[in-house]
C-alpha cells in the first residue's frame, strides 16, 4: 500500500502565516519530514503521536544529504503513511523541491503542493513596503545568493541584477553579498541604490535594517550574523518611500 505526500509550505516563520490547508494537513499526517526554519511553534499543530523528524539544512551546519531525505519520504510513503514534507517558506522558491518529487515520481508514490507566504513578502510587508510599484518598480526577481558549493553562482545575469527598474530579493545572500555587489556596481547599479536586510523575518528575533548596496556590502564583511537573512534592493527597498 502506497501512502501519500503533502509539501507543506509553512511560510517564513510565524505560525499565523500558515494557510488553513497547511494546519489541516498537519493535523492528518503520520509522519512531519521538517526543515529547521519549519520548527518550533509551526510543529505544535502536528497530530499528536505523529513522528516528527527534522531535515533541515542550514549553511555553515552539519545537515542530512539530500538523497537520504528523499529515501525518508519515500520508505514513509511507501509504508502507507499519509506523509507531510514541511518545507520554510513557499516550498517552490529555493527550496529544493524538485529532487524530492522525482525521487516520489520514480517511486510512483502520489504528492501534493500547498503553496505558502515566501520569506520575500513577508519581509516587505514587515517593512511596510511594496514589491511592485508602477513606473519605478515593474519588474520583480528572485534569485539565490550562493551555488550548491555555498559560493556566488557563476554566469549571473548582471544586466538584469543592475536594472534600476526592478526589485531584486537575494536569498542566502548574506555571505556572497560583498562580492555580488561589487559586479553591481561594476555592471553599472548606484552603489547608493537602497537595500534592505531582513533577519529572522516574522520571528521573533526579526531585524530590518537600511543601507545602500555599497554600504551594506561593507556591513556584512563585518557583521557576519547568524539569523536567516533576505536581502532586497531597488526603488523599493527606501523607507517611507
Amino acid at each position: 500500500m502506497s501512502g501519500f505526500v503533502s509539501f507543506v509550505s509553512s511560510g517564513p516563520g510565524d505560525p499565523e502565516l500558515l494557510t488553513l490547508k497547511a494546519v489541516k494537513r498537519l493535523q492528518e499526517a503520520d509522519a512531519v519530514l521538517f526543515d529547521d526554519l519549519s520548527s518550533g511553534p509551526i510543529l505544535s499543530h502536528a497530530r499528536e503521536g505523529a513522528d516528527l523528524v527534522g531535515v533541515g539544512k542550514r549553511a555553515g551546519r552539519p545537515s542530512p544529504r539530500q538523497d537520504h531525505v528523499s529515501r525518508l519520504l519515500v520508505d514513509y510513503a511507501a509504508s502507507g503513511a499519509r506523509v507531510v514534507r514541511l518545507k520554510s517558506g513557499d516550498a517552490g522558491i529555493f527550496g529544493r523541491l524538485e529532487e524530492e518529487l522525482t525521487a516520489l515520481r520514480a517511486a510512483g508514490i502520489a504528492y501534493e503542493i500547498i503553496p505558502g507566504i515566501t520569506a520575500a513578502s513577508a519581509a516587505a510587508a514587515a517593512a511596510g513596503l511594496p514589491l511592485t510599484r508602477r513606473l519605478t518598480a515593474r519588474r520583480l526577481q528572485f534569485i539565490t545568493g550562493h551555488d550548491v558549493t555555498g559560493a556566488l553562482p557563476e554566469e549571473m545575469n548582471m544586466a538584469a541584477l543592475a536594472d534600476p527598474d526592478a526589485t531584486t530579493v537575494i536569498y542566502m545572500g548574506r555571505r556572497t553579498f560583498a562580492g555580488l555587489a561589487a559586479q553591481l556596481i561594476e555592471a553599472g547599479l548606484p552603489a547608493d541604490t537602497p537595500a534592505l536586510l531582513a533577519e529572522g523575518v516574522s520571528t521573533p528575533e526579526q531585524a530590518l535594517s537600511h543601507h545602500t548596496v555599497g554600504s551594506l556590502a561593507a556591513y556584512l564583511i563585518e557583521h557576519s550574523g547568524a539569523a536567516p537573512a533576505l536581502i532586497l534592493y531597488g526603488a523599493l527597498a527606501v523607507p517611507d518611500a
